[in-house]
């Protein structure tokens, strides 16, 4: 079985698309995150632990300094990992991934949205940087219903106004993730994104 390294894992949104591509996956965050739903959990800083041993990495830095929105948080300190990852992974002989937000530093090759795996009452969209220079032609969102906002760790008063308070499963429902806890599900992506693109990179493989 291919093995994939996920950096920055949180507690595995990504790490189960892969599972689900095909991979056995090895996550790493400085955080220990025991709901990780990888086959393997590293404690470790995501800037210096070895990277050698794998056919695959997928790195989602965070992406607090990135975020556009007018309710945007104030500065988190981490917006450099995004670039300083880049660079790490460019000395690799393997194909690789950054994942972060719409305006972050980096050049959208895939940009994926839930309505695209029939999420659709989930406007999540995510950029996806690729060593492989991928080129995609993603249609265009459709979301018929009333969007849920999966961001911090209640119910979002836009999201209140339309559907009153929401429970856990609510929020797991929507991203498609029956594992973690309302804060984890804030930071994460839907496995149906890693999934695309991890049977991509097994097929190149």
């Amino acid at each position: 079985m291919r093995r994939a390294l996920d950096l920055f894992c949180g507690a595995g949104g990504a790490a189960k698309g892969l599972q689900r591509a095909g991979f056995h996956v090895t996550g790493v965050d400085i955080e220990h995150f025991w709901r990780y739903c990888g086959d393997v959990f590293v404690k470790a800083d995501a800037m210096t632990v070895t990277l050698d041993g794998y056919d695959f990495v997928w790195a989602s830095p965070p992406c607090q300094d990135h975020v556009k929105s007018p309710g945007a948080m104030r500065p988190h300190g981490t917006g450099w990992m995004l670039a300083a990852i880049r660079e790490r992974l460019l000395t690799l002989d393997v194909p690789w991934v950054i994942e972060n937000v719409p305006g972050a530093p980096m050049r959208a090759d895939y940009k994926l949205c839930a309505c695209r795996f029939n999420l659709r009452r989930l406007k999540r969209v995510r950029w996806f940087e690729t060593s492989w220079g991928a080129q995609d032609n993603p249609p265009k969102c459709y979301h018929p219903e009333r969007s849920i906002s999966v961001t911090g760790g209640g119910t979002p008063t836009g999201t209140w106004l339309v559907y009153g308070c929401l429970r856990l499963k609510d929020f797991q429902d929507v991203m498609g993730i029956d594992w973690m806890t309302r804060k984890e599900l804030s930071q994460a992506i839907p496995p149906a994104y890693s999934e695309f693109i991890g049977r991509q990179v097994i097929e190149m493989l």
